[in-house]
Protein backbone atom coordinates (compact mmCIF):
# COMPACT_ATOMS: atom_id res chain seq x y z
CA UNK A 1 0.00 0.00 0.00
CA UNK A 2 1.43 3.38 -1.05
CA UNK A 3 1.29 6.46 1.16
CA UNK A 4 -1.25 9.11 0.23
CA UNK A 5 -0.16 11.69 -2.32
CA UNK A 6 1.73 14.46 -0.53
CA UNK A 7 1.93 12.53 2.75
CA UNK A 8 5.68 13.06 3.02
CA UNK A 9 5.53 16.78 2.25
CA UNK A 10 5.50 19.47 4.90
CA UNK A 11 2.74 22.01 5.22
CA UNK A 12 4.88 24.73 3.62
CA UNK A 13 5.46 22.54 0.57
CA UNK A 14 1.74 21.81 0.29
CA UNK A 15 0.83 25.51 0.59
CA UNK A 16 3.48 26.37 -1.98
CA UNK A 17 1.99 23.88 -4.42
CA UNK A 18 -1.54 25.10 -3.77
CA UNK A 19 -0.57 28.74 -4.30
CA UNK A 20 1.85 28.02 -7.13
CA UNK A 21 4.85 29.55 -5.35
CA UNK A 22 8.13 28.10 -4.09
CA UNK A 23 8.13 27.11 -0.40
CA UNK A 24 10.58 29.94 0.32
CA UNK A 25 7.82 32.48 -0.46
CA UNK A 26 5.19 30.81 1.71
CA UNK A 27 6.49 32.35 4.95
CA UNK A 28 6.52 35.83 3.41
CA UNK A 29 2.95 35.38 2.17
CA UNK A 30 1.82 34.16 5.59
CA UNK A 31 3.55 37.15 7.18
CA UNK A 32 1.59 39.47 4.89
CA UNK A 33 -1.68 37.82 5.96
CA UNK A 34 -0.67 38.13 9.63
CA UNK A 35 0.28 41.80 9.33
CA UNK A 36 -2.97 42.58 7.52
CA UNK A 37 -5.09 40.83 10.14
CA UNK A 38 -3.25 42.54 12.98
CA UNK A 39 -3.61 45.96 11.36
CA UNK A 40 -7.36 45.54 10.87
CA UNK A 41 -7.77 44.28 14.45
CA UNK A 42 -5.58 47.09 15.84
CA UNK A 43 -7.53 49.83 14.01
CA UNK A 44 -11.01 48.56 14.90
CA UNK A 45 -11.13 49.92 18.46
CA UNK A 46 -10.14 53.52 17.59
CA UNK A 47 -12.53 53.52 14.65
CA UNK A 48 -15.38 52.25 16.83
CA UNK A 49 -14.61 54.88 19.48
CA UNK A 50 -14.47 57.67 16.90
CA UNK A 51 -17.65 56.59 15.08
CA UNK A 52 -19.78 55.94 18.16
CA UNK A 53 -18.35 58.43 20.64
CA UNK A 54 -18.74 55.92 23.45
CA UNK A 55 -16.47 53.13 22.36
CA UNK A 56 -19.38 50.69 22.34
CA UNK A 57 -20.58 49.82 18.86
CA UNK A 58 -24.25 50.10 18.03
CA UNK A 59 -25.89 47.53 15.83
CA UNK A 60 -25.90 50.01 12.94
CA UNK A 61 -22.15 50.57 13.29
CA UNK A 62 -21.60 46.80 13.47
CA UNK A 63 -23.48 46.27 10.21
CA UNK A 64 -21.57 49.07 8.49
CA UNK A 65 -18.27 47.83 9.90
CA UNK A 66 -18.74 44.34 8.51
CA UNK A 67 -19.82 45.72 5.14
CA UNK A 68 -16.80 48.02 4.91
CA UNK A 69 -14.16 45.75 6.44
CA UNK A 70 -13.92 43.55 3.35
CA UNK A 71 -12.75 46.29 0.98
CA UNK A 72 -10.51 47.82 3.68
CA UNK A 73 -8.91 44.45 4.46
CA UNK A 74 -8.25 43.81 0.78
CA UNK A 75 -6.63 47.21 0.24
CA UNK A 76 -4.41 46.70 3.30
CA UNK A 77 -3.54 43.22 2.00
CA UNK A 78 -2.36 44.72 -1.30
CA UNK A 79 -0.36 47.41 0.51
CA UNK A 80 1.44 44.88 2.71
CA UNK A 81 1.88 42.60 -0.30
CA UNK A 82 3.62 45.43 -2.15
CA UNK A 83 5.77 46.30 0.88
CA UNK A 84 6.94 42.69 1.15
CA UNK A 85 7.52 42.35 -2.60
CA UNK A 86 4.57 40.02 -3.19
CA UNK A 87 2.16 42.37 -4.94
CA UNK A 88 1.70 40.16 -8.02
CA UNK A 89 0.73 37.17 -5.86
CA UNK A 90 -1.81 39.20 -3.86
CA UNK A 91 -3.21 40.96 -6.91
CA UNK A 92 -3.93 37.55 -8.48
CA UNK A 93 -5.28 36.37 -5.11
CA UNK A 94 -7.69 39.35 -4.98
CA UNK A 95 -8.88 38.78 -8.53
CA UNK A 96 -9.63 35.11 -7.78
CA UNK A 97 -11.32 36.02 -4.47
CA UNK A 98 -13.61 38.66 -5.96
CA UNK A 99 -14.28 36.49 -9.00
CA UNK A 100 -15.57 33.77 -6.67
CA UNK A 101 -17.42 36.30 -4.52
CA UNK A 102 -19.32 37.77 -7.45
CA UNK A 103 -19.86 34.49 -9.27
CA UNK A 104 -17.47 34.89 -12.17
CA UNK A 105 -16.31 31.39 -12.99
CA UNK A 106 -13.94 30.34 -15.74
CA UNK A 107 -15.80 29.00 -18.70
CA UNK A 108 -19.13 30.60 -17.83
CA UNK A 109 -19.77 33.22 -20.47
CA UNK A 110 -16.15 34.34 -20.66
Amino acid sequence: MEPAKGANKGWMDRLGERWGVPPSRVLIILLVFACTGFTVMFLKRPIVGWATGSGEPSWIFSVLYYMLILPFYNVVLLVYGALFGQFSFFWAFEKRFFGRLFGKRKGLGQ
